[in-house]
């Protein structure tokens, strides 16, 4: 064999080696043994040419340059394959160099080059530069090219350009399966999912053959739309066509049956899935968190350690968190945020978020304010929860706290702004609200609804009536949440007939009253004794179908209590009671409480007696009855009830009060000696008793 022959025979070893290669090690290992083997003017272009397509392959566009700038001849084969390499890379700029290079040594480009050159604008996002591009494939003729034409439709749906998309999809004389995807998932890339549904319908139609791509993409969309029975036809046709279910196509599914909530198909489709991956468990144990199944997910994670070697990440642990966070912390949540430890996701912020949510909902303020200095970087979503997590707790101060802090870290939102005012609603720290009222403005939340109720019911509960009613006249259509605010806020300080005229408005408005606007009808029916109004309130509501809450039997009771209505009232206590099969005691003692002071006998015995049946102890109803009883005189049972009070160990909570300074609000009680500055308030306090009491020569 001569020495051509030989050279001939190791280029077709080495190009069949190359073909197959994934690894740099050993791209570099065959490229070694090439130049070992065969002499530089041995080495054919062809060679060449699969030697930097391989460093290409396995990620080195350095190496496939090198190997390209020694190349003894060039072809277009050689520039398409650099051009291809440098497209899909960070330094995609270097592709109009080569351009540049390759036309001034004599090369046309051809499909190929403007494929490449089609995906490295791309990475840029030049439309101009895109727009040249097509200008130069339609001189050259290179339209009819189908590979350069999918290339347009995905450049302009990578511009968000889709009329341009389908006008390239229109001239395309025969559409592959390429083609179609390249359409669909443009419209779906850019928010058109329903548009992106109709280009497969056309697709189906027009015959061609979905792939698992294509079925996959259909899925995705029908479960960010909630479109179950699209869903359901698609399944249908995959199973129908006979189209390889991959892992993706697998997961596309389980999600659309997630979204839709039809959690018995996803079970299904799941137990078919041979090699499960995280996406596939993170799919299901999000279906059962979004169906409020707390043991279940619980289970499913425990099976998920139990029979696979994935180990969980993240989104897994903070989807079995937020699911379990209802449940006791010491059975579930303690021991999750121990794995979460132990995983090393304690620092994440996206799993933190769920931890404090857990913590508070579990009333552990504690173990959520641990959080907070544990956690080097928190998100908007962090600091949201903190301060959501005190307001429900009661924690004004806190809350107002974490709002600070989330101020000086991130731009706040507008839910943060409508939790923190509601807090300072309930600590009525007009102050704090007031400059959280100016971040509003500042950050132009201040006619977003959910922030405009909270300053209607900030300003309402700190006894600023005219702000409250200036917020409402800046809103051009008030939602029911500001109105109700509104509403509240004048039953509060008793103008009846301003509350009246705010609820006609709300019926002007086309607005339906839920059951916060009864509540505050209600109660400013009560509050003014208002007693016919009352009624014809709760007969409004009843007749436009809204079942009454406990609070607004409550509201009615005591309206009708104090109007010494006690039969009517007691009516509407047994039907509550009724209704709710459960026996309503702090109704029974407010009517019992109402008997005493209307000295009615009748109705006092009944209710007496009810309470008394109830075998509760409450020290507040043991001193009804006994002012009852003593009203009977019936003072055997005056005795018992006064022994049953001297048995009650309780004590009653000390009273609180509290000011406001621009530091925060300070709260003090009977007997309290904790606060930090204590000894500088006695000392105050002394002195203030000293400039009280008169000289001795002025008692004369």
């Amino acid at each position: 064999m001569s020495s051509s022959q030989e050279a001939i025979a190791l280029a077709t070893v080495f190009i069949k080696k190359c073909s197959s290669v994934k690894t740099l090690k050993k791209a570099r290992q065959i490229h070694a043994q090439v130049i070992t083997s065969i002499p530089a003017g041995g080495r054919s272009p062809y060679l060449n040419n699969n030697i930097l397509s391989m460093y290409s392959r396995c990620g080195s566009v350095v190496e496939a340059h090198q190997v390209f700038d020694e190349m003894p001849q060039r072809s277009i084969v050689s520039y398409n394959a650099l051009i291809a390499a440098y497209s899909h890379s960070s330094n995609a700029y270097m592709v109009f160099e080569l351009l540049t290079r390759m036309n001034r040594e004599g090369f046309t480009p051809n499909g190929p080059t403007f494929t490449s050159l089609l995906q490295a604008s791309c990475y840029y996002g030049d439309v101009t530069l895109g727009s040249s591009l097509h200008a130069q494939i339609v001189k050259l003729d290179f339209m009819s090219d189908t590979l350069v034409q999918t290339s347009l439709l995905g450049m302009y749906s990578e511009y968000g350009d889709l009329e341009s998309s389908k006008n390239v999809f229109s001239s395309m004389v025969w559409k592959d399966a390429m083609a179609w995807n390249s359409i669909i998932v443009g419209h779906m890339k850019n928010d058109k999912m329903m548009q992106g549904l109709c280009f497969y319908g056309g697709m189906v139609k027009a015959g061609a053959l979905p792939t698992s791509f294509t079925y996959s993409m259909v899925l995705t969309a029908c479960s960010k739309l909630h479109q179950h029975d699209i869903g359901q036809v698609t399944h249908a046709r995959v199973i129908v066509s006979g189209t390889p279910t991959d892992l993706p196509l697998q997961n596309a599914l389980l999600n659309m049956y997630s979204s839709c909530g039809d959690t018995e198909m996803e079970i299904k489709v799941f137990k078919q899935i041979k090699n499960p991956d995280l996406v596939s468990w993170n799919s299901m144990l999000s279906a059962l968190a979004g169906k409020k199944d707390a043991e279940k997910c619980v289970e499913m994670f425990i099976h998920l350690r139990k029979v696979s070697l994935i180990k969980p990440d993240h989104y897994t642990f903070a989807i079995v968190i937020s699911a379990t966070r209802s449940l006791p912390a010491c059975s579930c949540g303690r021991p999750l945020h121990c794995q979460v430890i132990k995983s090393g996701f304690d620092v994440r912020v996206y799993v933190g978020s769920t931890l404090v949510s857990m913590y508070f909902e579990n009333g552990d303020c504690e173990s959520a304010q641990k959080l907070l200095t544990l956690i080097p970087s928190k998100d908007v979503v962090f600091w949201t929860e903190m301060i959501t997590g005190y307001a429900r707790m009661g924690d004004g101060e806190n809350a107002i706290r974490c709002f600070r802090e989330m101020s000086q870290e991130h731009k706040i939102d507008s839910f943060a702004v409508s939790i923190a005012l509601s807090a300072c609603a309930d600590l009525a720290a007009s102050k704090q609200g007031d400059m959280i009222h100016c971040q509003a403005v500042k950050c132009g939340y201040d006619l977003e609804m959910n922030v405009c109720g909270s300053l209607i019911d900030m300003y309402a509960k700190s006894g600023d009536l005219k702000s409250a009613e200036l917020i409402l006249s800046n809103i051009k259509t008030p939602d029911l949440k500001c109105w109700n605010s509104m509403l509240l806020a004048y039953g509060h300080h008793g103008k009846a007939e301003s509350a009246f005229r705010i609820f006609d408005e709300i019926v002007k408005h086309g607005l339906i009253p839920d059951d916060v606007t009864y509540l505050s009808m209600l109660a400013t029916c009560n509050h003014c004794g208002l007693v016919d109004k009352g009624k014809f309130i709760w007969s409004y509501m009843k007749q436009n179908g809204l079942v009454p809450g406990s609070k607004h039997y409550s509201c009615l009771v005591n309206l009708l209590s104090r109007a010494g209505l006690l039969t009517e009232a007691e009516a509407t206590i047994m039907d509550l009671d009724s209704t709710s099969r459960t026996f309503s005691f702090e109704l029974w003692r407010t009517l019992l409480s109402s008997c005493v002071d209307k000295r009615n006998l009748e109705v006092g015995n009944r209710v007496a007696e009810r309470i008394v049946n109830a075998n509760k102890e409450d020290s507040a109803a043991y001193v009804l009855l006994t002012n009852f009883y003593a009203l009977m005189d019936r003072w055997d049972d005056v005795s018992k009830m006064r022994r049953k009070i001297r048995g009650l160990v309780g004590e009653k909570d000390a009273g609180l009060s509290w000011i406001e300074l621009v530091s925060g609000a300070h709260v003090f009680s009977s007997g309290d000696k904790t606060h930090p500055e204590v000894d500088e308030l006695q000392t105050e306090l002394l002195s203030l008793q000293q400039n009280l009491m008169k000289p001795e020569e002025d008692s004369f």
